[in-house]
C-alpha cells in the first residue's frame, strides 16, 4: 500500500524546544520545532497514554497540541506538563474525541483508550483525515478490526499498531536470522504470557467519581452502571470493555510469534481451553489459557503451521525465567526469544548456536519514530494496521474458543467462523442501545 503524505505540515511560526522526559525535569535531548512538524492529539490520557506520549513530545519537529479524556482533570494535568516541554506551547484539553478530530490543525491522533475505543476512535480519525497511533489491541473484536483496516485503505491513512516490538532491534534481528534459515523450517511456535495479576474482587455499582463523564467513557459499548472494579485498569478483564489479558499483554508475544513462524494470513483452525483457576474475584476473562492455531499453507505436510499460546497470570513460576516470550521449534534447532532482551538457539544436537546479529545492516526507529517517519515518507509503518488486525485477531478468536468451550472452524478470506453459529456472532459486539455516533459503519 503507497500512503499519501499528510494534507499539509503545520507551519510553526515561533520555534520551540521540548524536554527528552515528560513527567521528569530531566533534559537528556532537546527537540525542534520546524517546517515539517506534525500536530499530534492524545485520546485517553492515562497510563498508557501518558506513557506513550513522552516519545512524541521527544521528538524532533513533533508538537503535542490537544489531549482528550472524559476525565477532563486528568487531562488538564498532562496538557499542564507537556506544555512546560513544549515552551508554553500547552496542548487544548478536550472531552469529546470529535472535537479532536475537527481541529484541522492536527495531524495525527494517538488512541489510547480502554480497547472497547480503539477501532472506533480510529476509523473516525482516518475518515477525518488523521494518521492513527492506535494502542493494542487494534479492536475489541474482530469484525472492528477489518473496518478500520478498510478505514485506513480507503482514506489512504498511515495507521501504526502499538506492538512495539515490531521496531525493537533484537526482535528485527531474531525474525531476519529465522527467515534464512537459523533454525530450519520453523513449524510451531509458542508463546507465552505467565505472570502474577492483581485480584480485582467483588464490588457493586456505584456513582462514578467527581469529574467523569461515564457516559462519554462507555461510550457506543453497551452501556453498564459504573462500577469501581471495571473502571481504570481494571477494565480489561470485562467482555463489555477489555479483551482479557490476551488482549492485553499477550498480543505483543503473539505478535512476534506469528511473525517468526511466517503466517499472513488468519488461521484456519483454533482449538483451546480456558478458565478461572487462581482468582476469586467478578474479573470475567480466565487466568488460565492453553490455545492453538493452525495454519494450513497448501495443506501438505511441510507447509502447514502451528501457533500454541500460554496464560497464567496467577504465577511467578516463569518458562526459562521470562515472564513473557516465545520459542519457535524448527526442522533444524529451536531459537528462544523475549523482547525482554534474551535470545537463545539451540541446533539438534543441543549445542548453542551464536546468534548473527546484523545490526549494522539498518536503523530501526523507535516504534513512535517510526511512526512520524512514515507519515512524512509516505511508506507503510513497521505495523501496518494489517499487521495488528491480523494479531489482534488472534486474541479475538482464542478468547471466543475459551469462552465458548468449542473448537472453531474460520475462514481466513471471509473472516467467518464456519461450524458454530454463536462463534461466528461473537466475530462482533452488541452496541448501546439507542445507537451512538460512536458505534462504526457496517457492523
Amino acid at each position: 500500500m503507497q500512503h499519501s503524505t499528510r494534507r499539509g505540515f503545520l507551519t510553526t511560526s515561533g520555534a520551540g524546544v521540548t524536554g527528552a522526559a515528560l513527567l521528569t525535569a530531566t533534559t537528556k535531548a532537546r527537540a525542534t520545532f520546524g517546517a515539517n512538524t506534525v500536530n499530534v492529539g492524545l485520546i485517553g490520557c492515562g497510563g498508557r497514554g501518558s506513557s506513550v506520549i513522552q516519545s512524541f513530545v521527544s521528538a524532533d519537529n513533533c508538537r503535542v497540541g490537544a489531549v482528550c479524556d472524559p476525565d477532563n482533570d486528568r487531562a488538564a494535568r498532562l496538557a499542564g506538563r507537556l506544555g512546560k516541554f513544549q515552551s508554553g506551547a500547552t496542548p487544548t484539553v478536550q472531552d469529546d474525541l470529535r472535537r479532536v478530530l475537527d481541529d484541522g490543525s492536527i495531524d495525527a491522533v494517538v488512541i489510547a483508550t480502554p480497547d472497547h475505543w480503539h477501532a472506533p476512535a480510529a476509523i473516525l480519525a482516518c475518515d477525518a483525515g488523521k494518521h492513527v497511533y492506535v494502542e493494542k489491541p487494534c479492536s475489541h473484536n474482530l469484525r472492528e478490526g477489518r473496518l478500520l483496516v478498510e478505514a485506513a485503505r480507503r482514506n489512504k491513512r498511515v495507521v501504526q499498531h502499538g506492538t512495539q516490538s515490531r521496531s525493537h532491534q533484537l526482535i528485527v534481528d531474531a525474525m531476519q536470522m529465522l527467515e534464512e534459515g537459523i533454525v530450519g523450517d520453523v513449524l510451531v511456535a509458542k508463546a507465552w504470557n505467565v505472570q502474577r495479576r492483581g485480584n480485582i474482587g467483588h464490588e457493586q455499582p456505584s456513582d462514578p467519581p467527581p469529574g467523569l463523564d461515564y457516559d462519554v467513557w462507555v461510550g457506543p459499548a453497551e452501556y453498564v452502571p459504573f462500577q469501581k472494579n471495571r473502571f481504570h485498569y481494571s477494565w480489561h478483564w470485562w467482555f463489555n470493555f477489555g479483551t482479557g489479558d490476551m488482549g492485553n499483554d499477550g498480543v505483543h508475544e503473539l505478535d512476534y510469534a506469528r511473525w517468526g513462524l511466517g503466517v499472513n494470513k488468519h488461521p484456519t483452525r483454533v482449538a483451546g481451553l480456558g478458565t478461572k483457576l487462581y482468582f476469586d474475584d467478578d474479573q470475567q476473562f480466565p487466568d488460565t489459557q492453553t490455545i492453538a492455531f493452525e495454519y494450513p499453507g497448501d495443506d501438505t505436510v511441510g507447509t502447514r503451521r502451528m501457533l500454541i499460546w500460554e496464560m497464567r497470570i496467577w504465577s511467578r513460576s516463569y518458562p526459562h525465567n521470562i515472564d513473557n516470550g516465545c520459542e519457535y521449534y524448527g526442522t533444524e534447532g529451536r531459537m528462544l526469544l523475549t523482547k525482554r532482551g534474551k535470545l537463545e538457539i539451540i541446533d539438534n544436537d543441543r549445542n548453542r548456536v551464536e546468534p548473527m546479529l546484523k545490526r549494522d545492516q539498518r536503523t530501526v526507529f523507535s516504534h513512535q519514530d517510526d511512526f512520524l517517519d512514515a507519515i512524512r515518507s509516505g511508506r507503510e509503518p513497521n505495523a501496518e494496521i494489517v499487521i495488528g488486525h491480523l494479531s489482534s485477531s488472534l486474541c479475538h478468536l482464542g478468547n471466543i474458543a475459551t469462552r465458548l468451550g468449542r473448537s472453531l472452524d474460520f475462514d481466513p478470506e471471509r473472516e467467518q467462523i464456519t461450524n458454530d453459529t454463536d462463534a461466528n456472532r461473537m466475530l462482533g459486539r452488541e452496541y448501546r442501545d439507542g445507537g451512538h455516533w460512536g458505534i462504526p459503519h457496517g457492523v
